[in-house]
């Protein structure tokens, strides 16, 4: 069926021939545009998430050029919409409580603009989940740009991986195993150009999402931030973003149960970060979905660990690049898969992944020769997480899959801070280091606090991982025994509030419990007299936030956002 103009979104504002026609156009033609340049062309949005402070997009500004001269190429029109940067370093307390910020604002700059359909520019973590919700509840035909990882770092000819290594040799300084002068070369050769972290941590893992989801061009994701790959990449998202509105090709017709079955295949395999699970259930209940962890468990035990990148692994996203890139690990996979699941570009998944090869076995392994066959997620249950936690066992001392040791409680991150080197407190190898008051609500925010710091005494005598449990999260570059996303959290009446200092706790991953070992009576009791926490000082966005996140195991999005509906504008 021919496209026809007249109905594009944008002609409500530029075609309808009446005094608010008259006000629109001219102020187009105020910034220099012809009327050729526009009218009955498909708008495109290019919602920028570039800043000063975001290291990650510091190449978006180049980028949005790449793109325009795709969408004039397809004969759209396209214009240029800042939108927060979600600076994952910088932005405190932590760049999840502002995520559905950005999915807010993604929305409403493609309900209140004229605009026919939309690039979505982001890649540093919060940010793809971010403007992906906000596209998937206005429904306009959209493509997800990925900024790309960086490239290697290096210091005295070791590769570097951001994050992961940060965690590394920080502890190997307190250790006293390196020194000051050594920690400043760590630090000048960790991140070395533009490009969100070329590790396996929450950006690779999202990116790769997004196009596992069909939301991003084949290869899009894989592509590091600096080659001309990535610039050539632009381009065509621009075109495709146009054919996208030609076709009415939309959010709910690519964001299907099979679409959110391809992507858990992918974070599985690839050994993703934990903080997925949370950002897929948000995203898919956008669409209405009922998407849950359980999905997450169910498929766990049936997909291998394949991607060997860092933390899990020994490679870097450059090197994925290199070996085939995501395209090439789907292909290998594609029996796990529903390749009949509809992508942005018309396509079927199965037909962008046909034929792609892996040229480096050792970077993306075959299912005969896994990175791991400990899965890469878990999901716990118990009398501490009675609605679910998570653990990465990819990354964890196999030795603690079952451990029984007993709780050091902290009950807020500062009091961790403060009291975690007192050479009073005891503690040893067998010490579970617990932290609470860090979740959606209590954080707030969720932090990334769940790789809990172990005291230099410990560093000292070469340990390097304890049993750590938080109803805080933990970065995709971070590693180790860590219990993540207790839920319910403490600061909403959970019941590791009701845990304290010197009760045994009991991890088993293999049979995916975690429990306090306390009496049935006296737990009861304890949990009785939990109460949630008051926050009356709150104000303006954190006020909000507070009042209407959800838990983990819903994805912590606002109550009042899930599912696609919301009436369009009135513009007379």
């Amino acid at each position: 069926m021919a496209f026809d103009q007249s109905e594009l979104r944008s002609a409500r504002w530029f075609d309808r021939g009446d005094l608010k026609t008259f006000g629109h156009v001219s102020r187009l033609k105020q910034m220099g545009y012809d009327e050729e340049d526009f009218r009955g062309r498909p708008i495109i949005a290019i919602l920028n998430t570039w800043s000063d402070i975001n290291p990650c997009h510091s190449h978006f500004r180049d980028r949005t050029e790449h793109i325009k001269r795709g969408v004039v190429q397809a004969g759209g029109f396209p214009l240029e919409l800042p939108a927060i940067a979600l600076a994952e370093n910088f932005q405190k307390p932590t760049t999840m409580m502002y995520r559905n910020m950005l999915a807010m604002e993604a929305e409403e700059l493609l309900r209140s603009y004229p605009v026919d359909g939309a690039v979505l520019m982001g890649g540093c973590d919060k940010t793809t989940p971010g403007l992906l919700m906000g596209a998937i509840s206005m429904d306009l035909p959209a493509v997800f740009f990925p900024a790309g990882p960086m490239m290697k770092g290096c210091w005295k000819g070791e590769a570097l991986g951001s994050g992961s290594d940060a965690w590394k040799f920080w502890d190997e300084y307190r250790a006293g195993n390196i020194g000051e002068c050594d920690l400043r070369g760590v630090e000048s050769g960790i991140a070395r150009t533009p490009g969100h972290c070329m590790t396996m941590g929450t950006a690779s893992t999202m990116t790769s999402i997004a196009e596992a989801l069909g939301f991003s061009l084949p290869g899009a994701a894989s592509i590091p931030a600096v080659m001309a790959d990535h610039s050539r990449m632009a381009t065509q998202c621009g075109r495709a973003a146009v054919d996208a509105v030609t076709a009415n090709r939309r959010p709910s017709d690519i964001l299907t149960d099979d679409s959110v079955h391809n992507a858990a295949i992918t974070a599985l395999a690839l050994g993703g970060s934990t903080n997925v699970v949370i950002h897929l259930i948000a995203i898919a209940r956008r669409a209405g979905l009922n998407t849950s962890t359980e999905l997450f468990d169910a498929l766990a035990a049936q997909v291998p660990l394949l991607a060997n990148i860092r933390p899990a692994g020994a490679h870097l996203m450059e090197d994925f690049y290199d070996a085939g890139g995501l395209t090439a690990l789907l292909e290998s996979l594609r029996d796990l898969l529903r390749p009949h699941a509809l992508t942005v570009n018309g396509k079927t998944l199965g037909e962008n992944i046909a034929g792609a090869e892996v040229h480096a076995p050792d970077v993306i392994r075959d299912r005969t020769n896994p990175v791991s066959t400990t899965p890469a997620l878990r999901v716990l249950t118990g009398n501490l997480c009675p609605d679910g936690a998570l653990i990465k066992p990819s990354a964890m001392d196999p030795d603690k899959m079952h451990h029984v040791g007993p709780a050091l409680v902290f009950d807020d991150y500062a009091e961790l801070k403060e009291r975690i080197e007192d050479p009073t407190i005891e503690i040893t190898e067998d010490t579970v280091l617990v932290l609470r008051g860090a979740g959606p609500v209590g954080g707030p925010g969720m932090p990334e606090w769940g790789m809990l710091p172990l005291p230099t005494r410990l560093l000292e005598q070469g340990i390097r991982d304890l049993v750590r449990i938080s109803d805080a999260r933990m970065s995709g570059t971070s590693y180790g025994t860590c219990v993540l996303h207790v839920t319910p959290e403490s600061a909403v009446g959970g019941p590791l509030a009701a845990l304290r200092t010197g009760d045994q706790v009991r991890l088993d991953v293999t049979a995916g419990t975690l429990d306090a070992l306390v009496t049935d009576d006296e737990w009861e009791k304890r949990l009785a007299a939990v109460a949630p926490g008051v926050f009356d000082g709150d104000r303006g966005y954190l006020r909000l936030y507070r009042a209407h996140v959800g838990q983990a195991d819903a994805g912590c999005d606002f109550d009042f956002l899930a599912g696609v509906g919301n009436p369009e504008p009135d513009i007379h």
